[in-house]
């Protein structure tokens, strides 16, 4: 009998002895002592036999654990330093580990893109297409390629390699990406291939920069211990230069909305937004349950903030043409203290990758200095 044979047949014994220690319950209460000396043999047959052997099955000899630990970190080491941008995705394309070349081609760093779906950085229309595809590929169903646009770069396209892989650490397939662009088999990021300097991509830097400066500015000379007030200094800063409209909900689980600042022609709707409970936007609660930003260019659906109270959704109403819903949390495990939304209306340029880690940045500044006490 094999040890996993064994293993499963004390396991099934156990079990089995459970299920006569859960019918005996209905005796007299004098004669549950015994029962009760039964159940406490059973838990320490629990610790003392049935954990270490679970132990034993899913490590293996401990010369064999050390083997594997040190293959392990040979292949990780390989897979980070790999010349050639690759990135494991699962079924839903969650980014499960990204390398050097692949957080460079990307323009996202691997922190960052970590637990979020690769196709968050890919341009709108391709973003179906790949969750499709990887999902296929994750089934077992053969390799895939297809083209897709990064959106940092929208203008180069590249060819994204999946093929489904079981590493040992990993508890079902998932998949690995190669990236390359598609009109040359130089792996390096499109950024560096030789294209003169990009003006207004140095000119937005340095937006970003100077848009990071006024709010840490805002931040330090914000009132101590007036969480709101902070929230609307932060606003200011972010209204009109950055976003056309900024929400902020303060508090949560059950948040409560403390500030709207929208355009001026728009004073109704922005009146209309401050009165509405919070819980009636979708993107706001699932950003606080799920402590996650996210990043929309041409929103789906249409009433992910809600509707007014004659059915239109207010995203519409808005001429919202891209949004970000961002968590204040004073760390990335730490609790919400509440959410910032952006918007952006008609013609105005969506909100990039870059800019959506900027404003996670800012996010996390906001929380501190709402924590600070007087």
């Amino acid at each position: 009998m094999t040890p996993t044979e064994e293993f499963g047949g004390e396991l099934a014994d156990f079990v089995r002895r459970v299920a006569e220690l859960k019918a005996s319950r209905s005796a007299p209460a004098g004669d549950l002592r015994p029962m009760l000396d039964a159940a406490l043999f059973e838990l320490d047959h629990v610790v003392e036999r049935l954990w270490p052997g679970f132990e034993q099955l899913t490590d293996g000899p401990s010369t064999a654990s050390a083997s594997d630990r040190e293959e392990q970190r040979l292949l990780r080491a390989v897979f980070q330093r790999f010349p050639l941008p690759i990135v494991l995705v699962d079924a839903e394309t969650v980014v499960r580990r990204m390398n050097f070349a692949a957080t460079g081609f990307t323009g996202v760093r691997g922190g960052y893109a970590t637990g979020r779906p690769l196709t968050g950085f890919l341009t709108q229309p391709d973003r179906s297409a790949f969750r499709s595809q990887a999902a296929a590929v994750a089934r077992s169903e053969g390799d895939r390629s297809l083209t897709v646009r990064l959106q940092h770069h929208p203008q180069v396209p590249v060819r994204a390699t999946l093929t489904a892989l079981r590493p040992g650490t990993e508890p079902r397939t998932v998949v690995l990406v190669a990236l390359q662009p598609a009109s040359t088999h130089d792996p390096r990021p499109p950024r560096q291939l030789g294209r003169a300097p990009d003006l207004a991509e140095a000119t937005r830097h340095a937006e970003l920069l100077e848009l990071a400066d006024a709010m840490t500015a805002a931040l330090l000379t914000a009132p101590a211990g007036e969480p709101t007030a902070v929230l609307e200094r932060a606003a200011d800063v972010l209204h009109g230069r950055f976003a056309d409209w900024v929400i902020v909900d303060e508090g949560a689980p059950g948040p409560r909305r403390t500030v709207v600042l929208g355009p001026r022609e728009q004073d109704g709707l922005a009146a209309e937004l401050l009165a509405r409970d919070p819980a009636g936007a979708p993107l706001v609660m699932e950003t606080t349950r799920c402590a996650a930003p996210a990043l929309q260019v041409r929103p789906e659906p249409p009433d992910g903030f809600g509707r007014d109270a004659s059915g239109a959704p207010l995203l519409v109403r808005a001429n919202v043409t891209s949004l970000l819903c961002v968590p204040l949390a004073a760390r990335t495990d730490g609790p919400v203290e509440g959410v910032l939304s952006l918007f952006r209306t008609g013609p105005r340029l969506a909100f990039s990758m870059a800019e959506a880690q900027a404003v996670d940045t800012m996010s996390r500044h906001i929380a501190l200095a709402m924590r600070r006490s007087a």
